[in-house]
C-alpha cells in the first residue's frame, strides 16, 4: 500500500515538474520577446524617460488650458459681427454714397458708423453700442445694420 503512495506521489511530483518546465519555458521565451535588445539599464532608461515624458504632458495640458480660457475671454471681446449698408439719404440727389457700419461683440458692444453723403459735403459720425443698445439715437440705416450685425 505503500508503494501504490509513492508511486502516485512520483507521478505527481513529476507531472508537477514537467508543467512548471513547460511554464518557466513559456515564461522565458515571453520575456525574450518583450526585452528584445534590452538591457535592464535601456528599460530603467526608457521607464524613467516615459514617466518624464508623462509629467511634462500633463504641465502642456494644464498651461493649454490656461491659454485656452484666456484667449475665450479674448474671443468674446473681438469684434464678431460685422455689417455694411449703403443707402441714399436724400431722394433728390446722388446714389447710394451714404453707408453705415456696424461692428459688434459677442456680448452685443461694439460702435456704429454712419456716413451722410451730399454734394455739398459728407458728415461721419460714430456711436458706442453696450448690449446692442445706443444712448443715441440710431437712424433706421443704422438699427437695421446693428441687427444684421448681431452675433448669433
Amino acid at each position: 500500500m505503500n508503494t501504490k503512495l509513492e508511486i502516485a506521489f512520483f507521478i505527481f511530483t513529476g507531472i508537477a515538474i514537467i508543467l512548471g518546465t513547460i511554464w518557466v519555458i513559456a515564461t522565458e521565451k515571453r520575456l525574450k520577446r518583450f526585452f528584445l535588445g534590452k538591457k535592464a539599464k535601456d528599460l530603467e532608461d526608457t521607464i524613467t524617460s516615459l514617466e518624464r515624458d508623462i509629467v511634462n504632458l500633463k504641465n502642456d495640458k494644464n498651461e493649454i488650458q490656461k491659454n485656452l480660457a484666456v484667449i475665450n475671454t479674448k474671443l468674446k471681446k473681438s469684434v464678431r459681427g460685422l455689417e455694411v449698408i449703403r443707402f441714399n439719404p436724400f431722394l433728390d440727389q446722388g446714389s447710394n454714397q451714404s453707408f453705415a457700419i456696424g461692428m459688434l461683440n459677442e456680448e452685443g458692444d461694439g460702435v456704429v458708423f454712419s456716413s451722410l453723403y451730399s454734394r455739398e459735403r459728407m458728415s461721419i459720425f460714430a456711436k458706442p453700442i453696450k448690449n446692442n443698445k445706443s444712448e443715441y439715437e440710431l437712424s433706421a440705416e443704422e438699427k437695421e445694420v446693428l441687427k444684421k450685425a448681431e452675433v448669433k
